[in-house]
């Protein structure tokens, strides 16, 4: 099973994170049209039709979680409800780390996503399905960052960048 892409859009069609693992022969043109492409397709679908969709070479395999699409470009033959299941999986462990997930988490902590499909995806292929293990590794990879940033003298920098923005 090959993954070539994940991306999440909002309802408005505002792109929110964007994974590719396959490469493209016209490179970031290419992309940027199939990804424009792919979300006018799966945001004018009704609630009703199936989350699966053929585009060019690729089954497009997508879930609605709130106001976010979940929308993964994966091969022809490839298993679509093994990619819902994986769609599924990452929103658990997104909602398990910040409690109860919502656009803006996925806005202003974007390196948390990107690091949680990482956990979960490497080179397209799914690398890791158990959502203890890919949560005890953001876990401690926050621990590390919590430590390094001590070390550093800039307290919690979570706290600062709050200040900063409010």
């Amino acid at each position: 099973m090959t993954i070539k892409y994940v991306f999440l859009v909002s309802r408005q069609g505002k792109l929110r994170l964007s994974k590719w693992y396959a490469t493209t022969a016209q490179g970031s043109k290419e992309i940027t049209k199939t990804i424009k492409d792919v979300s006018q397709l799966v945001l004018q679908r009704k609630p009703k039709q199936c989350n699966f969709i053929e585009h060019r070479d690729t089954k497009v395999v997508y879930r609605k979680y709130a106001s976010l699409y979940f929308v993964v470009g994966v091969e022809l033959d490839d298993n679509e409800l093994i990619i819902m299941e994986f769609i599924h999986r990452y929103v658990e462990c997104l909602d398990r780390y910040f409690g109860n997930v919502c656009e803006l988490d996925l806005i202003f902590h974007f390196q948390k996503a990107y690091f949680i499909l990482d956990e979960m995806v490497m080179a397209g292929e799914l690398q890791e399905s158990s959502k203890k293990t890919v949560l005890r590794v953001i876990a401690q990879q926050d621990e590390t960052e919590a430590m390094e940033n001590a070390e550093r003298g800039w307290g919690d920098i979570k706290y600062v960048v709050f200040m900063l923005l409010f």
